[in-house]
């Protein structure tokens, strides 16, 4: 390995350091608490090591943010793109999202779960371009079921909405209500799944 490649791939260790270290931060003293100096003390360096590789916290939030979006898009664009039964694509994508979540549940939390920012904090609010594109994906699944006749809902937006509502209760209920005596873990996404679909079927 050359200086350069030994350069490149040591710079890129860091810079996923302290993004490692921002989720951490950020799921437990919050988004708002947590400054650049808190996290270059976490890691053991300065202040200005953490500026050479991102310009504010926004950016670190919106990096950590768009890592879970890209992951998420990936799969369930498969799905989208799957050219069987909509009804079942649809079942796939709401269970996919679901699981996606709890088996990365700092990414969750942060990405859809934490309060980003302040209301004058412009920037921590804007749109999330891989964000729309994972939520198009569902749209897109439930635009099909809607062609075919296959939803008693008619508006896409409402419908996927209403989806989207339900799977993203169930999965922050399931990382942050650990407390709870929720039933076992499968049968209370099957049931939820059952719920949500035979709610919008066409029957």
């Amino acid at each position: 390995m050359g200086i350069h490649e030994r350069k490149a791939r040591e710079k890129e260790t860091l810079r996923q350091e302290i993004l490692d270290a921002a989720r951490d931060l950020f799921v437990r003293e919050g988004i708002q608490s947590v400054s650049m100096r808190r996290i270059a003390d976490h890691i053991e360096y300065s202040p200005g090591t953490i500026y050479l590789y991102f310009k504010d916290k926004s950016e670190i939030v919106r990096t950590l943010c768009d890592e879970t979006f890209f992951k998420l898009d990936q799969r369930l664009r498969a799905i989208k793109d799957d050219t069987g039964d909509p009804l079942s694509s649809l079942r796939r994508g709401l269970r996919t999202y679901i699981e996606f979540g709890l088996q990365n549940p700092h990414h969750y939390l942060v990405t859809f779960v934490l309060p980003r920012g302040l209301p004058g904090d412009s920037e921590l609010h804007e749109p999330i371009v891989t964000g729309k594109s994972c939520f198009e994906n569902l749209r897109g699944i439930v635009r099909m079921c809607i062609e075919q006749g296959l939803f008693r809902l008619h508006d896409v937006e409402e419908a996927s909405q209403v989806l989207w509502a339900g799977i993203h209760g169930i999965t922050s209920l399931l990382i942050t209500r650990q407390d709870f005596p929720f039933i076992e873990q499968t049968r209370l996404v099957e049931r939820l799944l059952d719920v949500l679909v035979e709610g919008v079927r066409q029957r």
